[in-house]
C-alpha cells in the first residue's frame, strides 16, 4: 500500500491514536501538532489524503484546509470537537471532503479515509478512459479525458467532487437530477434526509462558476426534487 496520509492535530494522544490505526491497515503516515509543519511537509511530500483537526495552536484547520485546496486535489477530512451545522457547512465549502466529530471511533474515522481514497481513485486522471469525451453547453466545457473544465474559455479550479457533480449534470442534461440521485452517483453511498452535503458542494461550484444563487445560468435548483442543467 502506497498511500501516504497526512494527520494534523494538536492533540497528541489523537493523532498518536489515529496514527497506530492507519499504520495497523498499512497506511504510511506523516503526523503534525501545528499547521506550520504539516504546510512544509506537503512541498517534501506526495500525500494521498489529509485529516485535519478545526483548533490548531497556529491556524485553524479551515485556514489550512483552503491552503491546501490551492495546489492540491487529495480527499480532506476535517475533525473537529464543534458540532454546530455551521462549523461543516464551512469545512465543505473550503473544500473538505468530509467531516467527523470528537469523540469519535477510530475504526469509523478508518472506514471513511477507505472510502475517500476509493472515490479519490476511481475519479483520479489516470483512471479515465483514453478517448476524449467533452461536453459543451453554452460556453461551459468539461472534459471527461482531461479532468478539465472551462467556462467562457477560462478554466475553472474544481475539486474531484465538484468536477464529478457538474459531469454527472452535464451528461444528464435536461433531466432533473434528485439529490439523492446525485450523493449516489457521486459520492458512492446512500443518502440521508439531514444529509446538506449535495447542497454545500453546489453552492461552492456555483461561486466558482461566478453565478448568481437566485437565478443561476447553468447549475438550476428544482425545490423539492434536485438539480439540472438546461
Amino acid at each position: 500500500m502506497n498511500e501516504k496520509i497526512l494527520i494534523v492535530d494538536d492533540e497528541e494522544s489523537i493523532a498518536d491514536l489515529v496514527e497506530v490505526y492507519l499504520q495497523n491497515e498499512g497506511y504510511r503516515v506523516c503526523k503534525f501538532y501545528n499547521a506550520a509543519d504539516a504546510l512544509s511537509c506537503l512541498e517534501q511530500e506526495e500525500l494521498s489524503l489529509a485529516i485535519l483537526d478545526v483548533m490548531l495552536p497556529d491556524m485553524d484547520g479551515f485556514t489550512l484546509c483552503r491552503k491546501i485546496r490551492e495546489k492540491y486535489l487529495f480527499p480532506i477530512i476535517m475533525l473537529t470537537a464543534k458540532v454546530e451545522d455551521m462549523d461543516k457547512i464551512t469545512g465543505l465549502t473550503l473544500g473538505a471532503d468530509d467531516y467527523i466529530t470528537k469523540p469519535f471511533n477510530p475504526l469509523e474515522l478508518i472506514a471513511r479515509v477507505k472510502t475517500q481514497l476509493r472515490r479519490y481513485t476511481r475519479y483520479n486522471i489516470s483512471e479515465m478512459p483514453a478517448a476524449v469525451e467533452e461536453i459543451s453547453i453554452r460556453g461551459l466545457r468539461i472534459s471527461k479525458d482531461s479532468h478539465k473544465c472551462f467556462l467562457n474559455e477560462k478554466e475553472l479550479s474544481l475539486t474531484p467532487l465538484e468536477f464529478n457533480i457538474l459531469l454527472y449534470l452535464c451528461e444528464h442534461r435536461g433531466k432533473v437530477v434528485p439529490s439523492e440521485e446525485l450523493f449516489a452517483a457521486v459520492w458512492g453511498e446512500a443518502y440521508l434526509d439531514s444529509n446538506n452535503t449535495v447542497m454545500t458542494h453546489i453552492a461552492r461550484l456555483r461561486e466558482k462558476m461566478k453565478e448568481p444563487a437566485r437565478k443561476p445560468k447553468y447549475v438550476k435548483t428544482v425545490w423539492g426534487v434536485g438539480y439540472t442543467i438546461e
